[in-house]
């Protein structure tokens, strides 16, 4: 599926790059789990899609690339350039809410499968948890549900591989490497990686909950919160 530029409803026009999809899906990511450094910047960005956990494929871009990326994405309408006179540095913002016609819930599980791969309602649900408030895992089938449902689906389910127990759901917005995971094709070796990988990333995210957890509690008792816990937001001007 593909993006029609400057469109304010989701259609095919222009098909995503994993560049573009990766980036999209950071900016995604840290306006929620991170607000305080959202608009984030063309380095933070390169930081935050060279991740080497919660991410399918892992990659290594470098800043030149994320600002090409990013100049095409405001070009086809999906980002938005802040200035402010306190940053040198720009700054960057998705508009993916406006343009695709998506809610909260929507854009969460689309973050999820653009850095990720494809994944289950139930990884889908485990994973989501610092982006929505999905109760259980039926909540999260029903917006699958409604984003594969679209006249121009966004999303598609995969069609269970050898050894897996449950089916898949991909994104449709752009381009991704093909996924190699439990049941997939490809060694024993590989495969057992990516089982350590999952592990790893879910690791991280209790670690990321439990440090978003202490800095609200400590924020709520008036205790000091150290520095390298958090940010100072930025306001600017866009364009």
């Amino acid at each position: 599926m593909r993006v029609e530029a400057h469109a304010h409803q989701y259609r095919a026009a222009v098909m995503l790059t994993q560049a573009q999809v990766r980036v999209l899906g950071c900016l995604l990511e840290k306006e929620r789990t991170t607000p305080d450094d959202y608009p984030m910047t063309a380095n933070s960005l390169m930081r935050a899609s060279n991740q080497t956990t919660s991410r399918h494929p892992t990659v290594a871009y470098d800043t030149a690339l994320v600002e090409r990326t990013l100049a095409e994405l405001k070009d086809l309408g999906l980002v938005r350039f802040v200035f402010s006179p306190s940053n040198r540095a720009t700054k960057y913002r998705h508009v993916l809410g406006d343009v695709w016609d998506c809610d909260a819930e929507e854009l969460a599980v689309l973050c999820l499968l653009m850095l990720r791969g494809p994944q289950t309602s139930g990884e889908l649900k485990t994973r989501s948890e610092r982006l929505a408030g999905f109760g259980d895992v039926s909540a999260v089938e029903a917006v699958l549900g409604r984003l594969a449902g679209r006249s121009e689906p966004m999303v598609c389910r995969l069609d269970r591989g050898p050894g897996q127990k449950e089916a898949r759901w991909k994104q449709l917005v752009g381009d991704e490497p093909e996924w190699v995971g439990p049941g997939a094709s490809g060694s024993s070796s590989r495969s057992e990686r990516g089982s350590a990988d999952l592990r790893l990333a879910a690791l991280e995210e209790r670690v990321e909950l439990l440090v978003s957890l202490l800095v609200e509690v400590r924020s709520e008792l008036g205790l000091e919160v150290p520095s390298e816990l958090m940010s100072t937001p930025s306001t600017g001007e866009e364009r």
